[in-house]
């Protein structure tokens, strides 16, 4: 059972998709789309978990940013794909569409949305308080926010996020945490051994899964160039099996 809903939140009312299980609920998961938005695939992914016994949370954290599904259609698999002259008209698209997400306030703002999210789910009668997130790229990022931001969160599974704290601010970090991450990934597996290092010295619990033979995106099942079957099957399992012991 799937819904638009819009949710409460400090800053005004949040659009959101909503999945629910038909059978019996075995926690909740805050699930955050990829930087092109609250797309098809994103939806499909908050069903897959739905079907898995979560009440999945999607909220459209860009659609007031002018990022939506229509208009940026395409461009991740430009980016992704082999033509280059597709690549070069697709990177002045993504900058343009990054720009407004660079501002603090932004930044402020989304994290009070995800915080509205993981406490809607945490006030719901049948999750009663077991709530993890989830996230790709944009939305890895925020599911590592949110670990910092939130003690009573009881999982975080980012896929190719940024974690860009300081020591002391990961060691707020009370979660477990599983990392994805694919191996041609340069940017994010370059600065990987900082990362594990800064969370063993902030006490966190981390754990990096990183897949030879995939880049950015690898779980995308709707981008032709970037999507790995292989290491998405086994991220979805480990995902899977890691919410079951610390969520439901």
């Amino acid at each position: 059972m799937s819904s638009f809903q819009d949710l409460p939140t400090d800053v005004g009312p949040l659009s959101a998709y909503v999945a629910r299980p038909a059978g019996p609920v075995r926690g909740g998961l805050v699930l955050i789309h990829e930087v092109w938005g609250l797309v098809g695939h994103t939806r499909d992914v908050a069903d897959r978990f739905a079907r898995e016994g979560y009440v999945v949370v999607a909220p459209d954290l860009l659609a007031d940013q002018g990022i939506t599904e229509e208009n940026t259609a395409g461009i991740g698999e430009a980016l992704a794909g082999p033509d280059a002259e597709a690549r070069n008209e697709a990177q002045p698209k993504l900058r343009a569409l990054l720009a407004p997400l660079q501002d603090p306030e932004f930044a402020a703002l989304t994290t009070e949305r995800v915080r509205a999210c993981f406490r809607f789910l945490h006030d719901d009668t049948e999750v009663a308080g077991r709530v993890g997130i989830t996230g790709f790229c944009f939305g890895g990022s925020y599911s590592f926010s949110l670990a910092v931001h939130e003690p009573r969160l009881r999982a975080c599974i980012p896929f190719y996020g940024h974690a860009d704290f300081s020591r002391e601010e990961l060691a707020r970090i009370t979660a477990p945490v599983l990392a994805f991450y694919g191996q041609d990934d340069e940017g994010l597996i370059t600065g990987l051994p900082a990362l594990e290092a800064a969370m063993a010295a902030a006490g966190a619990d981390f754990t990096a899964t990183v897949y030879p033979d995939a880049g950015h995106a690898f779980f995308n099942d709707s981008n032709r160039f970037a999507y790995r079957p292989g290491p998405a099957e086994d991220a979805w399992k480990l995902t899977l099996d890691f919410l079951a012991l610390h969520v439901g």
